[in-house]
């Protein structure tokens, strides 16, 4: 097991012959594509429910079946990825990513799409776990802020552009179209990577796979999230309490392994990798469901059409994507924790004027409510990511890529999940109908109060891990 996994300086950056443009762009192109198909489908899952007439758990589960296998696989990949090569696993994601993708498009039940999303996100989880590292593998640390920075704003170009596009796709071509557009970008990043990029990066090589424990984190993982959705009924309860038994195993498993798939002293000996770790977490569970519950609301509630409801919803991934690349730059030169905890704060308060919303709410009142979500978050999201990466050495980039990711998509699930168990104690698996707009209303306005505790928390975790620099 290598030593002192909590400093930073124990390997220094060695600057790698690849171009640092290439690798640029390819983690530019990369994070552009995923959250673009996550926001497009948001906006899409109206017309897929009235297709496959699912009610309201169903459409929350086309949404969370792909975030759930991502989860899942994120940090086995990672690990796999520091060991066989960062890149391999790369390419080997995108080729799978476009395969499920098509697959997605000619599914002929919702349950065959719900299907192909769990093997869509295994490919995600090979994307996730390996661009980040490869990026700061071949940035060096006075750079690495202004490049995690561009790289997270491509992620919030693509949750900008993706409302808007699936919102005409979707009312020009239908939903499917979505999925099928999703192929080709996909074959361009790979052709990309096959072409442009050199070398490859497997810090880890010598290592051998923890298989034990990623068999165990994953069940665990997947009886969370299953529980969550089944609650308040005691089969819930139950995979809830299995989970927690998983992962106190899983914890026990990986203090023991030789070469663990997570190295627990990540938490325990690096405060600033913990605690980002966890802003990280209550960040993405407190702001994750807001798109999904505003496309209801949009659509359901004011009666927008796809494509209005996606130009309203542009507002708040415009501001991330305008405001990231200056997030990382400042997060370069000041206090990461200062920077993200300011940034938290501000989506508080967006999170407060969404408490306010009824049926007849302004367009430019839902909008402002969102300008601050997404300010908010643009200026948490890239210090904190800089502040994970610059706490580890090289050989536990892709592990701490994966793990920085696993709380997202963890984070994005507890948000789904949160949303799941409000919507079932309103009303149940039934279909939104102008009936229960009130029910539903109620349900939002309690996510959202709920989702303002978090990131109330949120500010507190963030300013607990104290300063990154000596």
């Amino acid at each position: 097991m290598p030593s002192h996994p909590a400093n930073p300086s124990a390997t220094p950056v060695i600057p790698h012959p690849a171009s640092k443009q290439v690798v640029l762009w390819m983690a530019i192109l990369g994070g552009f594509l995923t959250p673009f198909m996550g926001s497009a489908i948001n906006i899409a899952l109206p017309a897929i429910g009235r297709e496959f007439s699912l009610d309201a758990l169903g459409l929350n589960w086309v949404a969370t079946a792909y975030l759930l296998s991502a989860a899942m696989f994120l940090l086995p990949f990672g690990k796999l990825a520091d060991i066989f090569g960062r890149k391999k696993v790369y390419m080997w994601g995108m080729a799978i990513y476009a395969v499920t993708s098509f697959l997605c498009g000619t599914a002929s039940s919702g349950l065959m799409l719900v299907v192909f999303r769990v093997f869509q996100g295994l490919g995600g989880a090979m994307i996730f776990g390996t661009g980040m590292a490869i990026l700061t593998s071949v940035f060096p640390p006075h750079e690495r802020g202004q490049a995690i920075g561009i790289s997270v704003s491509s992620v919030y170009l693509g949750l900008s552009l993706g409302p808007v596009a699936g919102g005409f796709l979707t009312q020009h071509l239908g939903w499917r179209s979505i999925f099928f557009l999703t192929v080709p970008m996909c074959f361009a990043v790979w052709v990309l990577v096959f072409w442009k990029l050199k070398g490859e990066w497997a810090d880890a090589k010598n290592e051998k796979f923890d298989l034990p424990g990623s068999l165990v984190y994953s069940l665990a993982l997947v009886s969370l999230i299953f529980g969550f959705s089944r609650l308040p009924a005691m089969e819930g309860v139950y995979c809830v309490a299995m989970a927690f038994i998983g992962f106190l195993l899983f914890v026990k498993l990986e203090t023991r392994a030789k070469f663990p798939v997570l190295d627990l002293r990540l938490f325990k000996e690096n405060r600033i990798f913990a605690f980002s770790s966890l802003a990280a977490l209550i960040n993405y569970s407190a702001t994750f469901a807001v798109g999904f519950l505003l496309s209801l609301y949009l659509q359901y509630v004011q009666g927008m059409s796809p494509q209005q409801a996606g130009l309203v919803l542009i507002s708040q991934p415009i501001f991330m994507a305008a405001f990231s690349p200056l997030a990382g730059r400042l997060s370069d030169r000041f206090e990461a924790h200062l920077v993200a905890s300011l940034g938290m704060a501000l989506t508080v308060v967006g999170m407060l004027l969404l408490l306010l919303l009824k049926t007849g709410t302004s367009v430019p009142f839902i909008v402002v409510s969102l300008i601050f979500i997404g300010f908010g978050f643009a200026l948490f999201s890239s210090p904190n990511t800089n502040a994970v990466m610059g706490s580890v050495t090289r050989q536990f980039y892709g592990v701490a890529s994966a793990t920085l990711g696993t709380m997202r998509l963890t984070g994005q699930m507890l948000s789904m999940a949160i949303t799941m168990l409000v919507m079932a104690l309103y009303f149940g698996k039934t279909k939104i109908t102008p009936l229960l707009h009130a029910r539903f209303l109620l349900s939002m306005h309690t996510t959202f109060l709920i989702f303002s505790v978090l990131c109330t928390l949120g500010v507190f975790a963030s300013l607990a891990r104290g300063r990154n620099r000596k």
